[in-house]
């Protein structure tokens, strides 16, 4: 029996990256996935790759953003597949704009905020209930392993994610008693494509890349610790940001 049989995942951000690796894999172990995406022509690609391998995806176009936009989603889904039992808020990332938080352009601080928070935000805001009515399930945040220590140049983001880590432990506790979990995920340098180019163009990135123990991650690290969160083998696991850092905290 697959991992995922008979569950329904929502996944934000599902058009590139981590989070197409991701809606692979979980279509692979038997999920109904929904590609929560802002961008339509990668949205559709992701939906198109699992249904050509013979999985079950639809692609919603969704600005996680807007309030409404994640709410007619998730509503959408729940029209379509009957119920919701995994949330996975994905989108989000960094820019090579950010810096310190003297030099850092104000919008760029605000983009952070209502990409990465509020998006993980709204997401719980309206999944949650959903997972409720299908008698429990498991939210999977994104957080970032720059939440978790001391790192320059990213003062924008940091922020964010720290925000997302507080949250996840909150909202953990807060609906333990409905058989929800929430943990989140803090991956370290995840090479995506976007990622590479920034690699490419910022020193410090890569010099915090040659700390990592054991290299650097991929895409398809980060998506199985997101396969265990959504499955039923983490029952008891709530709460926790889980570091996929290659020992870059304990270095």
């Amino acid at each position: 029996m697959a991992r995922l049989d008979g569950k329904v995942a929502l996944i934000t951000g599902a058009g590139t990256g981590i989070g197409r690796c991701t809606a692979e894999l979980f279509a692979r172990e038997g999920a109904q996935v929904v590609i929560a995406e802002i961008d339509t022509p990668s949205g559709e690609e992701t939906a198109h790759r699992i249904s050509a391998a013979g999985g079950e995806a639809i692609f919603i176009q969704t600005d996680v953003g807007e309030p409404d936009s994640i709410a007619a989603a998730i509503a959408q889904t729940v029209r379509h597949y009957g119920r919701l039992n995994v949330l996975h808020n994905n989108a989000g990332g960094s820019t090579s704009v950010d810096s310190n938080v003297i030099d850092a352009p104000l919008e760029e601080f605000w983009r952070a905020i209502r990409l990465d928070l509020f998006g993980t935000f709204l997401g719980c805001r309206f999944g949650i209930p959903e997972l409720i009515k299908a008698g429990g399930g498991s939210v999977i945040n994104m957080a970032s392993v720059v939440a978790l220590m001391g790192f320059p140049g990213r003062d924008c983001y940091t922020a964010a994610k720290g925000g997302v880590v507080a949250l996840t432990r909150s909202l953990a506790v807060e609906f333990a008693p409905k058989k929800v979990r929430v943990n989140a995920i803090a991956p370290t340098i995840t090479l995506t494509e976007r990622v590479r180019g920034i690699l490419d163009g910022n020193p410090a990135m890569r010099a915090l890349a040659e700390t990592h123990l054991l290299g650097l991650g991929e895409p398809m690290d980060m998506a199985h610790v997101a396969l265990y969160l959504a499955s039923d083998e983490s029952r008891i696991t709530t709460g926790i940001i889980l570091p996929v850092d290659s020992g870059l905290v304990t270095a």
